[in-house]
């Protein structure tokens, strides 16, 4: 990796996060570090849904979030390992694909995967999977060994892959937003193949992302997702869907609960986004059974 913060920027990340103090590179740091993350910074395709995506550059994405802004996984894992670099953890890239719900797990490299590494910290553990770029987020670094993790609702089971030799897979609960992940074990030196990737996902009619407005975040106990008017809470107690009605909700809701205020659209074009969904949202109705 070729991209290093400055101290002033790695204060301005940590910052961005919610964190205040810089500590050495050990595994209760990292784990901190992935759960504010994760907490502060939501998956989102808000940008894409705008007609303004942001490169997948690491300097960009680091921008991006020192600027007030998220992304999506190759934005928000892109910058999150230049952080760890930049705090002299050991970083790896990895091909990965999410395998969607009713479709086969695959490693197409439309996701961008981490592992760090680390001193044994349990036995026969030198490796962790963090992630701070899926919709479905683990709240915590995974050893690199197969076995079950995380409380309910929220576990995931680590395993062999299926589909790549070497690999390994993770899979979230039932009620996760995709069936799994799959990850192939060969580190990369670029990120340069994920870049048709992220412009087919940011550009063609054809991505599942294409006129979505969807943010995705995780606390402790639960998981949040919007997607245009829709807002879905699942924790212990079950799966809530709350109709956002208003402008001032919705825009609310953005900032309090996604940490997401907008900053770099006007209140013209945040009106106007919200307009838009209420648009596709009255017509996603229509076809809803009565």
């Amino acid at each position: 990796m070729n991209v290093t913060l400055t101290p002033a920027e790695i204060n301005a990340y940590l910052k961005r996060i919610g964190l205040d103090t810089i500590k050495k590179p050990t595994l209760e740091f990292l784990a901190e570090m992935q759960q504010a993350h994760i907490h502060h910074l939501s998956w989102q395709t808000v940008d894409i849904f705008a007609g303004r995506p942001v490169g997948i550059d690491l300097q960009e994405s680091v921008q991006l979030i020192l600027q007030g802004r998220s992304g999506y996984c190759f934005h928000l894992n892109g910058a999150f390992s230049v952080l760890l670099h930049s705090l002299g953890y050991k970083v790896h890239w990895h091909r990965a694909g999410v395998q969607p719900h009713g479709e086969q797990p695959r490693v197409n490299s439309f996701h961008l995967g981490l592992s760090v590494s680390l001193p044994d910290e349990e036995p026969n553990v030198e490796r962790w999977i963090v992630d701070v770029g899926l919709g479905g987020m683990p709240f915590e670094p995974i050893p690199l060994r197969y076995g079950t993790y995380g409380s309910a609702p929220f576990t995931y089971t680590l395993m062999p892959s299926s589909v790549v030799s070497g690999g390994w897979r993770l899979e979230y609960e039932l009620n996760g937003p995709s069936k799994g992940v799959d990850f192939d074990p060969e580190e990369l030196i670029s990120l340069d193949e994920f870049i048709p990737k992220h412009e087919f996902y940011s550009q063609s009619a054809d991505s599942p992302w294409h006129n979505t407005f969807l943010l995705r975040q995780r606390d402790r106990g639960h998981s949040y997702e919007l997607r245009g008017c829709m807002l879905r809470t699942h924790g212990i107690e079950g799966i809530s869907k709350t109709e956002i009605q208003t402008y001032n909700e919705w825009k609310d809701i953005l900032t309090k609960l996604f940490f997401e205020p907008l900053v770099n659209y006007t209140e013209k074009e945040r009106r106007e986004m919200w307009d838009q969904i209420q648009i596709a949202h009255e017509e996603w109705k229509k076809t809803q059974p009565a």
